[in-house]
């Protein structure tokens, strides 16, 4: 009970969910991580999407951990698969290359206990294996483009957000309500597509304080140049044309 004698919000069930396709590499790092949190999730379940690799095997023998196989390939797939295997009322959602700081989970949950409307959140990206120079753009890129086109597109236009895929949490019911994920989209845009049309069900907000440390994998096989372009693409696409530009591009998280 607080002061008032209002009773205070309960707190959620967390599960969180890691969809991994051939990540046996980086998986333990992120499991490990994600079962060190101060606030330790309810449950962590990993989708293993149709990997080639001894990523289930290596998932399974993570005490702590349980592993789904969904054999249809496909990461949009795998988080829908998530969706309907999972436990929790609120549903966290992160890459397999990501590393989560001790205190991330336990500000994932302050944000919905204290913000009653809020549906969904995601949380920016840090990455632990770039150079000094990607670090500082996608940093400024934090510090302005993104909370500048974050307003401009929820607040002015009332068309979306910004949300990042990889770092992400929704209400299940929420999640229910606007019918999951959309699994027809492949890859890219397929994060501005939930955020969109959650967006059209309630409060989504960009918390800059839910920070995630991923690798910067995709920019040093593809350049930086190439990955900025795709992105905006994907986002401006999905955004105006309710549609990703780029809906058959190679999954780039196997390089």
């Amino acid at each position: 009970m607080t002061a008032g004698g209002s009773r205070a919000p309960a707190r959620p069930v967390i599960s969180v969910i890691v969809c991994a396709h051939n990540e046996e590499a980086l998986l333990p790092g992120c499991l490990h991580s994600l079962l060190a949190q101060l606030r330790r999730p309810d449950e962590v379940l990993v989708i293993d999407n149709a990997s080639t690799d001894a990523t289930g095997a290596v998932a399974a023998a993570v005490p702590g951990v349980r592993v789904v196989g969904e054999p249809r390939k496909g990461l949009v797939v795998a988080r829908e698969r998530g969706r309907l295997e999972a436990r929790g009322d609120l549903l966290v959602y992160v890459d397999a290359d990501c590393r989560a700081p001790l205190e991330w989970l336990g500000q994932v949950e302050r944000c919905f206990l204290t913000t009653p409307d809020l549906i969904a959140l995601s949380g920016a990206y840090r990455f632990y294996d770039w150079d000094w120079l990607g670090r500082a753009l996608v940093r400024a890129y934090d510090l302005t483009l993104a909370p500048a086109t974050h307003g401009l597109v929820k607040h002015v236009l009332r068309i979306g957000v910004v949300f990042y895929g990889g770092n992400f949490a929704v209400r299940r019911e929420a999640l229910e309500r606007i019918g999951g994920f959309d699994t027809t989209i492949e890859f890219h845009g397929e994060d501005t597509n939930l955020g969109r049309r959650l967006f059209r069900a309630g409060r989504v907000d960009l918390r800059p304080r839910c920070v995630l440390y991923t690798s910067a994998r995709r920019y040093k096989a593809m350049g930086k140049g190439a990955v900025f372009g795709l992105y905006v693409r994907n986002f401006l696409s999905e955004i105006l044309r309710h549609r990703p530009h780029d809906t058959a591009h190679a999954d780039v998280r196997e390089v």
